[in-house]
């Protein structure tokens, strides 16, 4: 496999490259005069990055004289083909293709007309969907108004149900404190006997 470039074998790293470091303590900072060595510890100056570091040595990339490009295969002529003009005129479309992405399911398609003609998608329109479209909106506003009613009987039944469930505990609390009251009655009398 050959690359487009590679390392220049004439470029070598130079020797003092790697003298500096990637940082240096900051020639501009003191140690605070409240440090104190026993609490916080010797004080180490801040480091700051080294003006003079070079970064990572690379070499220095030159045109390959061995590339040849990518490698594509010989083209040759096809012997089966024959040119055809009106391969994508078709005369008659029995099919339409949809690919959806819907928020709300329930959207229907149906109806479809491929034309140039204003008019007769006009007239189609008046022949089908212009004619259901009131009966399917009054339709489906009875469906929504029946989830709806049904989803209030379940949301009130369900708040029936806790009630019922809070005035039961609501009457054990009350049957717990009478037992209790009758329990140091009992204890009264006895502590007076």
């Amino acid at each position: 496999y050959q690359r487009r470039v590679h390392g220049d074998p004439e470029d070598k790293k130079p020797s003092d490259w790697d003298d500096e470091p990637e940082t240096i303590v900051d020639p501009d900072a003191s140690q605070p005069e409240d440090w104190d060595e026993e609490e916080d510890g010797e004080w180490e100056a801040p480091t700051i990055s080294n003006p003079k570091f070079k970064g990572e040595w690379k070499q220095k990339m030159i045109p390959n004289p061995d590339y040849k490009g990518e490698w594509a295969p010989k083209d040759i002529p096809n012997p089966d083909y024959v040119a055809d003009d009106k391969l994508a005129h078709y005369e008659d479309i029995a099919a339409v293709g949809f690919d959806l992405w819907q928020v709300k399911s329930g959207t229907i398609f149906d109806n479809i007309i491929l034309t140039d003609s204003v008019d007769e998608a006009k007239a189609l329109y008046d022949e089908t969907t212009g004619k259901t479209k009131d009966g399917e909106r009054a339709m489906r506003d009875k469906i929504e108004d029946e989830k709806r009613q049904k989803e209030e009987e379940e949301r009130k039944a369900r708040e029936a149900e806790e009630k019922k469930d809070e005035d039961e505990d609501e009457d054990e609390d009350e049957d717990e404190e009478e037992d209790e009251d009758e329990e140091e009655e009992e204890d009264k009398k006895k502590d007076e006997l």
